[in-house]
């Protein structure tokens, strides 16, 4: 018995140390576009590199938020439940890249002329957009902590789907922004369609088919 149980602990610390392995790399790989636009606006490959680096800011962002909304088909399908525990470094990279985006319009493009950015938020629809959604995503940031997943319980599941409306604001600033070549627009949104559809068929429409395909007792 105390063989079994000192196996059981063993197996859980390779685990554990794997995880931890797999969260280290994939906060290396997470930060690897600052240093990519960082390179490149020094060495001036960029001909514009305020409009690249705010941007490439917004896009990574849309990257790694994509990426969360990942985990769990993810997991489903490969019945591997610890890439869970790697939604929340993706999902706080996402709002990292977001508030980059935001503060790289704020100096590089308007100077922090607030003035010029009432403005901007006010008339033109897409930076109205872009702002709801990095507001959205700001209390799933503060409260991705384990501490606020006690405190709040079942409450933070709740709070947590505002990440859907968040990025559908995205997916729609980022059609704005762009106006021409929407291709890679398109893209994100048809895949954000198949997850939603993914988690309104397990969440709604799945359960209601086992319930009408169970055997009436």
């Amino acid at each position: 018995m105390e063989a079994t149980i000192s196996a059981a602990r063993g197996s859980a610390n390779v685990r554990e140390k794997r995880v931890r392995r797999f969260k280290a790399l994939l906060f290396a790989v997470c930060l690897l576009p600052i240093v990519r636009e960082a390179w490149l606006v020094v060495s001036g490959a960029e001909v514009n590199p305020i409009e690249f680096v705010i941007r490439s800011t917004g896009l990574w962002a849309l990257v790694w938020l994509w990426a969360a909304l990942f985990i769990s088909p993810l997991k489903k399908l490969t019945g591997w439940g610890s890439l869970l525990r790697f939604r929340r470094e993706l999902g706080l990279f996402s709002f990292f890249y977001a508030c980059l985006h935001l503060v790289c319009y704020l100096w590089l493009d308007k100077f922090f002329d607030w003035a010029d950015v009432f403005k901007d938020v006010i008339g033109r629809p897409f930076i109205t957009i872009g702002t709801v959604a990095v507001v959205l995503m700001l209390p799933l940031a503060v409260t991705s902590t384990d501490g606020w997943v006690r405190r709040l319980k079942r409450n933070w599941s709740r709070l947590h789907w505002l990440v859907y409306p968040a990025a559908v604001l995205s997916v729609w600033h980022y059609f704005l922004e762009v106006k021409r070549d929407t291709t890679q627009p398109w893209i994100y949104a048809v895949v954000l369609g198949l997850l939603l559809g993914w988690r309104v068929y397990e969440r709604g429409i799945r359960p209601w088919l086992a319930r009408r395909m169970s055997p009436v007792r």
